[in-house]
């Protein structure tokens, strides 16, 4: 199958924003209610300018045709108009502009910085990208057959970034290292399939600019949460230097992943964008439109509720239309499986105040689109009133669970750990998401992601060692919930080597055998270290590259069991109802249920948890024995008749395949999770 590109207007929809390609010609429309005339600029190969006049198409679009202009054309825009900031009001001429809607584009911002700042008077054209005509037909071949299309109960999440995923893999070929195809290469993508995840979940790769701040400092912004282009996949992960040449290297990646029944999500940042506050960068949005972009306050600054100087304003239509037309094209026209949505609430402030029935929400869970689309919210932003969301979005939106995080942390590295808390999260957050259209599985439950430390520095840290990023060390949180075990950082002590082992492999069990949609952090897997860095944003290096030279082949080899166990048994991963439904029951060390004085602070961290499945006639049966304390306890097995077999141990990996008989007793090391099976049940 070749797609011809993004999908028509929808019936009664104005035509498309962007540059639209017509046969031997091309359309060129764009969307802005202040400026009161907007140029079109044609740029040759040697950087030449034609200036040419739009005309305006109702209240607020202006349209050009241009015969003779094809794919790989380079242009830009400028908006005349009132340029007043106090009105928030930014239209000047001398700032070429990138479209809002251009699905590439070539370059990149450059020095100096203080020429892109309003009102500096100085042309621009020399000194930003230049956005890019785009032919969007791509040989999808059978990807509408091969496309993967799980259920969330069958979903595992790796999150990973393009460039840090293959930059050090030796079997990608040089050429693709950290690039979209090699992301899509086998060696890459056979480690995926190893570890048994069903979808790659991707740091930001909309095009971005990086802060002046970081290129003063001879860095950029690795994570990508700077975007300028919403529908245009970053350049930087393009192997070849061909103009345009990353929109079909991103799909060819996608189709890659499909064939090997992998889902690709985009982590997309749709709550602010890169130029910043009052006095950041004039690059796009704010010379067309700045009221209808970006939130103000009623003395028209510009409001932050997302730390970046600027706030998308969700109750603007023009801003809406924007965020579901990128949706729509990625999904429509890219591949793309769905989204996760970076500070969430942000969207959803249509007058200030988080609201769950923000019309931006209900139009993207009802747009026939992106019906299929998976939709995750961060559910927090830096709003001091309302900034922590977790629990309060509607479905079909799934969240982040950071709670679960911070308790399953807590857990592992206190010895008076909160089993309550525990055994809560290990259920699904019934408590979170209990309205009746929600599910355990609209929990998102994760242990490290790229922002904090990764899964070996949170057994080797307590503390942040962030100096490499040059704020002095205060960049980054301080509530880290870890635990050094004895030694902070690196250590050649075979001890603390020990146990940090086994306190990682605990920390993973109790992800993969709790209810609720796990996420595994690229490169936790292989050992990774970030040298205790937690904020790792601009370290495009090997401080953030995954180092496939010295992984840790025995953790991954743990990881695609846990997996594979997650997989094998539907008692772990629940059968889709609400959480509260869900058949579990919570057992003593001595058999006994728990109650009362059990779940109390201070009461000994360690219990059973005894799950059930009805898999046709038969009936799926786990029993998964967590021992928090600092030593030995023994566990007494339900039923009388029953058999179970050791599947795994995060204490000892070798550990499996002993049988033992319901009502005798099974030994669990201290600090580790065993997990049983009803003997026949397979492994």
């Amino acid at each position: 199958m070749t797609d011809a590109g993004p999908p028509a207007p929808r019936d009664g929809a104005a035509p498309r924003l962007g540059a639209t390609l017509d046969g031997d010609r091309t359309v060129f429309r764009v969307a802005t209610s202040v400026a009161d005339k907007v140029e079109l600029c044609l740029f040759d190969e040697r950087g030449r300018e034609e200036r040419l006049a739009m005309s305006p198409v109702g209240a607020d679009r202006w349209q050009l045709d241009v015969p003779g202009v094809g794919a790989g054309q380079r242009y830009g825009l400028r908006a005349h108009g009132p340029y007043d900031p106090d009105r928030a009001q930014w239209c000047e001429p001398t700032k070429l502009l990138l479209d809002p809607y251009a699905h590439a584009f070539d370059g990149a911002a450059r020095e100096p910085r203080s020429a892109l700042a309003p009102g500096s008077g100085v042309d621009t054209a020399s000194l930003v990208p230049l956005s890019v005509v785009v032919d969007d037909r791509f040989d999808w071949g059978d990807d509408d057959v091969v496309r993967p299309r799980r259920s969330w109960d069958e979903t595992v999440l790796y999150e990973a970034h393009v460039r840090g995923a293959t930059a050090r893999h030796p079997r990608v070929p040089v050429a693709r290292r950290g690039t979209y195809l090699g992301l899509g290469d086998d060696a890459f993508v056979s480690h995926l399939l190893a570890l048994g995840v069903t979808a790659v979940e991707l740091l930001p790769v909309h095009e971005l600019v990086d802060e002046g701040f970081l290129v003063d400092a001879g860095r950029s912004n690795y994570w990508g949460y700077n975007p300028i282009g919403y529908f245009a996949p970053a350049a930087r992960y393009a192997a070849s230097d061909g103009v345009g040449a990353q929109v079909g290297e991103f799909k060819a990646m996608v189709a890659a992943l499909h064939r090997a029944g992998l889902e690709v999500l985009l982590d997309v940042v749709y709550n602010h964008t890169a130029e910043g506050d009052d006095l950041g960068p004039t690059l796009s949005f704010k010379g067309f439109d700045a009221p209808q972009y970006y939130r103000h306050d009623e003395r028209l600054r510009l409001v932050d509720t997302t730390g970046c100087g600027n706030s998308i304003n969700a109750a603007s239509p023009l801003a809406a239309e924007l965020v579901v037309d990128s949706l729509r094209y990625w999904v429509s026209t890219c591949h793309v499986d769905g989204f996760r949505f970076d500070l969430a609430p942000t969207l959803a402030r249509p007058r200030g105040p988080f609201d769950p029935a923000a019309p931006i929400l209900a139009r993207c869970a009802a747009d026939p689109v992106l019906a299929a689309a998976r939709l995750i919210c961060e559910p927090w932003d830096l709003d001091p009133d309302d900034g922590y969301a977790l629990g309060r979005f509607p479905p079909p939106y799934r969240e982040w669970n950071g709670r679960f995080r911070d308790t399953v942390r807590d857990f592992w590295r206190d010895a008076d750990g909160d089993l309550a808390g525990l055994a809560t999260c290990m259920a699904g957050s019934a408590d979170l998401f209990e309205a009746p259209a929600r599910t355990w599985t609209s929990s998102i439950n994760l242990v490290t992601s790229h922002d904090g430390f990764t899964l070996r520095d949170l057994v080797s840290y307590e503390v942040k060692h962030n100096e490499a990023n040059g704020h002095d060390n205060l960049d980054g949180t301080d509530d880290n919930r870890s635990w050094n075990c004895g030694v902070e950082g690196e250590t050649d002590d075979p001890g603390v080597l020990a146990l940090r082992g086994r306190q990682a492999r605990a920390l993973l069990a109790t992800l993969l055998v709790s209810r609720g949609v796990p996420m595994l952090l690229g490169g936790d897997e292989l050992g990774r270290t970030q040298g205790g860095n937690n904020n790792a944003y601009c370290q495009d290096n090997e401080t953030s590259w995954l180092d496939w030279q010295g992984a840790d082949e025995a953790l991954a080899a743990f990881v695609a069991r846990l997996v594979a166990l997650r997989g094998a048994h539907p008692a772990l991963r629940g059968d889709g109802a609400a959480p509260q439904r869900t058949p579990l029951a919570w057992r003593r060390p001595d058999g006994a249920p728990m109650a009362g004085p059990d779940w109390e602070a201070g009461a000994p961290p360690c219990l059973a948890l005894h799950a059930t499945a009805a898999i046709g006639d038969a009936t799926d049966e786990v029993v998964v024995c967590v021992n928090g304390r600092l030593e030995v306890v023994e566990f007494a097995l339900p039923g009388v008749d029953a058999a179970f077999v050791e599947a795994l141990s995060s204490f000892d990996p070798s550990r499996r395949g002993a049988h033992h008989r319901g009502g005798g007793r099974v030994v669990v090391p201290e600090r580790s999770v065993l997990v049983l099976v009803a003997a026949g049940a397979g492994d």
